[in-house]
């Protein structure tokens, strides 16, 4: 799914204008980069939670000429899934082995 499809979701499911949706997606998705970089954790109870984690610095290699590349420390965003999105994504999965046990 694209931005774009997601707009469109929101849209035809909240009967909003496209233009609506655009603005309820993009703001979402901007709250969520400014508490990351402000160093906020997000947790969206039922879906999972997205925070940052810090890389040391190191040396890398250029994979092209071999050369020794220093690579400077920086955060990373990180989600981890809750253990009910987790369920739902594998609830078929989960209903066979269970289905036959019987």
């Amino acid at each position: 799914m694209t931005k774009a499809d997601l707009i469109e979701e929101v849209s035809r499911l909240a009967e909003l204008t496209r233009k609506d949706s655009e603005i309820i997606v993009e703001t979402i998705f901007e709250s969520v980069v400014n508490s990351l970089r402000a160093g906020d954790k997000i947790e969206v109870r039922g879906f999972g939670s997205f925070r940052t984690r810090s890389r040391k610095p190191r040396v890398g290699r250029n994979p092209k000429t071999g050369a020794r590349v220093e690579v400077a420390a920086k955060k990373i965003p990180y989600f981890k899934p809750s253990k009910e999105l987790k369920d739902l994504i594998n609830h078929d999965h989960a209903a066979a082995p269970a289905a036959e046990a019987k």
